[in-house]
């Protein structure tokens, strides 16, 4: 396959990915984020100011006006270019971070670098590279990772972990065999802090111990309860078989507040990104609450940014007010104090 036919191939899978995000219904079917489990014990004498309540955290060396991360989506092609630009205007306005999809058409194909530059919108914010970690066992190395950086001057790079998904493609990477070992060297070469990222089955405690003892500077858990990507993969099915296949494992995963504490318990001296199914604000503080240090939504925000950079703006205020909240009735004045708040198990 040449370089054209295969760039043309990625940019042709990253559209319908958006298609299929922004019109079918790709929620796990059964199985929940588990959050829901959760409920904060209300605290009535709060002794606090709302307007005193402080969301500020750092990440990366980056000061952070509330604990908020716009998951990786998209990117190469020019509907991922605007959609990017609506997310990183909102972003730099409202202090918080921001993901990049997969630049693996970009590094196939330089022509579809600009659908990820948007530096220029956010100057100030942790911005993410990323790339499919399953690469490096096709070909891709420090080079490719380096360029993915240099690309969009990012803070870190993303590595995704995505086996489930790649396994139920037609078109799919799936030797995953010795990838730990690249991992590890790209984690030891690179300039940047790797983060590792699944993408919505979540890290058991085994991988994220090993991932950590690799050299990677975070965890973003990326657990079920939200999209699910095998779902995805059954709406684009070639054929009857492999939507089968990719169906089958509709409710697959390990949920995102059960991930949370995973990665909390295996790999305590790393930052932890919990994200998978985040929908609200009280989401974003029960994650905090459960171990994370940041809070990552993807679906909402790309149903915002295929409306406007307002739209974003919007769904922001509204997750930060939330957060907000949520803190003065859990009696949290900070970040640091929300990680102690008392989360009842409901049973």
């Amino acid at each position: 396959m040449t370089k054209v036919t295969e760039a043309s191939a990625t940019e042709s899978r990253k559209l319908d990915h958006i298609r299929i995000n922004l019109e079918q219904d790709v929620q796990f079917p059964r199985l929940t984020t588990g959050l829901e489990r959760y409920r904060f014990l209300h605290q009535a004498l709060p002794e606090l100011n709302l307007n005193d309540i402080d969301t500020t955290v750092t990440v990366f060396g980056k000061r952070l006006r509330s604990p908020i991360l716009i998951s990786s989506m998209t990117g190469g092609t020019d509907m991922a270019r605007a959609i990017n630009r609506n997310l990183a205007q909102a972003a730099q306005q409202h202090g918080i971070a921001m993901g990049l999809g997969s630049q693996r058409a970009a590094i196939e194909d330089d022509a579809l670098a600009g659908s990820y530059a948007v530096r220029e919108l956010a100057p100030d914010i942790p911005l993410f590279a990323n790339v499919g970690a399953i690469q490096l066992n096709y070909g891709y190395g420090l080079e490719q990772c380096r360029r993915a950086v240099d690309m969009v001057d990012a803070d870190a790079l993303i590595l995704h972990f995505n086996v489930l998904q790649e396994a139920v493609q037609a078109e799919g990477d799936i030797d995953f065999a010795g990838l730990l070992s690249k991992v590890e060297a790209v984690c030891a070469g690179i300039d940047a802090p790797v983060i590792a990222k699944e993408v919505g089955w979540g890290f058991s405690r085994q991988a994220a111990r090993a991932l950590a003892d690799a050299g990677v500077a975070a965890i973003d858990v990326a657990g079920a309860g939200g999209t699910s990507w095998s779902e995805v993969e059954y709406h684009r099915a070639p054929s009857d078989f492999h939507a089968r296949v990719a169906r089958s494992f509709a409710d697959w995963g390990i949920p995102t507040a059960t991930a949370i504490q995973y990665a909390r318990a295996a790999a305590p001296e790393l930052p932890v990104f919990a994200s998978g199914g985040l929908r609200d604000g009280i989401d974003i503080a029960k994650c905090i609450a459960l171990g994370a240090d940041l809070a990552g939504l993807a679906s909402p925000f790309l149903q915002a940014a295929s409306q406007s950079a307002e739209a974003v703006h919007e769904l922001i205020r509204v997750l930060k007010a939330q957060l907000r909240v949520a803190m003065l009735c859990a009696a949290s004045a900070d970040i640091a104090a929300l990680r102690q708040a008392e989360l009842q198990p409901i049973r």
